[in-house]
């Protein structure tokens, strides 16, 4: 499988799934991760879906809404977040992506590459091991200095998570809560965000992209306690905490920060 073949998914996805506020707030399932499923989740999912099995790729899907599913018999992972920030979609907040990653084996170390796009502006972020990571076909990287100019977060559980990482955003010049992991992953990998901090556990799924597209910019990637995400495995379950950043020494600040009183 190469990256043309999910650009050319992600030029569907942004021809089908609406850029404003047109869309509907009605839960039609639960997903197999166990979140609300909303039509246009479905509508994602499908539209990826079928574009792999035109592949003709043997691939084995893992997606937040259809769970686990092999795809022309079955072969290599694909993790699928078919609407990362699909709460903001349907509020009619102009933040949410589709993130992709290929995995050949079963922990986050052995992704190989990574899609991710913007629905709502378009842009498109890609990497594949050991080449780098682009937006919109030019290399990018990560901030080089170590000043918290941008500090990201999500706070799944506002009243814990927010206690757990407001050391780290005071000492920060700014901060948002954008509420897609994959885009805030993305944009850090670009160097427009210095840190992305998420305490709560996250899915596989929700990370995967990222993770190579920070790691390929030069960032770092780790769980809230310093610990590499590389071993975690790849599942439907909520498994890790979530810090990435732009280099060595932005992580090790945010580390000290997060591991000293509030």
């Amino acid at each position: 499988m190469n990256i043309e073949l999910l650009r050319t998914i992600g030029k569907r996805l942004l021809k089908e799934i609406p850029a404003t506020g047109r869309i509907s707030n009605t839960i039609i399932s639960i997903g197999a991760s166990g979140d609300k499923t909303y039509q246009v989740d479905k509508t994602a999912e499908d539209i990826i879906l079928h574009g792999l099995e035109e592949s003709g790729y043997s691939l084995t899907a893992v997606s937040e809404e259809a769970g686990v599913k092999k795809i022309n018999g079955g072969g290599k992972k694909v993790l699928i977040d078919p609407l990362d920030g699909s709460r903001n979609a349907v509020s009619g907040i102009p933040f949410y992506c589709t993130s992709i990653a290929v995995a050949d084996g079963d922990t986050i170390g052995s992704i190989e590459k990574a899609y991710v796009v913007n629905l709502v502006n378009g842009d498109e972020f890609w990497a594949e091991k050991g080449k780098g990571a682009f937006l919109n076909g030019e290399k990018i990287k990560t901030q080089q200095d170590d000043i918290l100019y941008f500090s990201a977060y999500e706070a799944q559980v506002p009243g814990k998570d927010i206690r757990r990482i407001i050391s780290l955003l005071s000492a920060s010049r700014k901060t948002r809560c954008l509420g897609a992991t994959a885009l805030d992953l993305s944009y850090l990998a670009s160097g427009s965000i210095s840190v992305f901090a998420n305490p709560s556990p996250s899915r596989s799924f929700d990370f995967a992209g990222g993770w190579l597209l920070v790691k390929e910019a030069g960032g770092i990637f780790t769980d809230m306690d310093g610990n590499p995400a590389d071993a975690v495995g790849i599942g439907l379950k909520k498994s890790v905490s979530l810090l990435a950043s732009g280099n060595r020494k932005l992580h090790e600040k945010a580390l000290k920060l997060l591991s000293s009183p509030s």
